[in-house]
């Protein structure tokens, strides 16, 4: 069975960090995608960064470039991400999805990410 585990959220104040952590285990593939997404309070959910297992190919959205910073561990079959200089508005729960070959598609149960002062 497939496990998605996010950990690292909390309580920061603007310009501060936090390092969030997803652990999975059970998928035996080492070719997939992990992505981090983010969902505000009465907002959709919104893609902020994603590395393939094998190329290192990563993406960020927009808003975050130069703050946020994916990262990958194999042998841990771990992924970071780290963010720097934070902001209210990049409050919200954060789910880390893996995907693989169109089929397999996993969401962890999310981390809270509070940013205020």
């Amino acid at each position: 069975q497939v496990h998605v585990v996010e950990s690292g959220g909390g309580l920061v104040q603007p310009g501060g960090s936090l390092t969030l952590s997803c652990v999975v285990s059970g998928f035996t593939s080492d070719d997939y995608e992990i992505g981090w997404f983010r969902q505000a309070p009465g907002k959709e959910r919104e893609g902020v960064s994603c590395i393939h297992s094998t190329d290192g190919t990563l993406n960020y959205r927009d808003s975050v470039k130069g703050r946020f910073t994916i990262s990958r561990d194999n042998a841990k079959n771990t992924v970071n991400l780290q963010m720097n200089s934070l902001k209210p508005e990049d409050t919200a729960v954060y789910y880390c999805n893996l995907v693989a070959g169109g089929v397999y598609d996993y969401w962890g149960q999310g981390t809270q990410v509070t940013v205020s002062s």
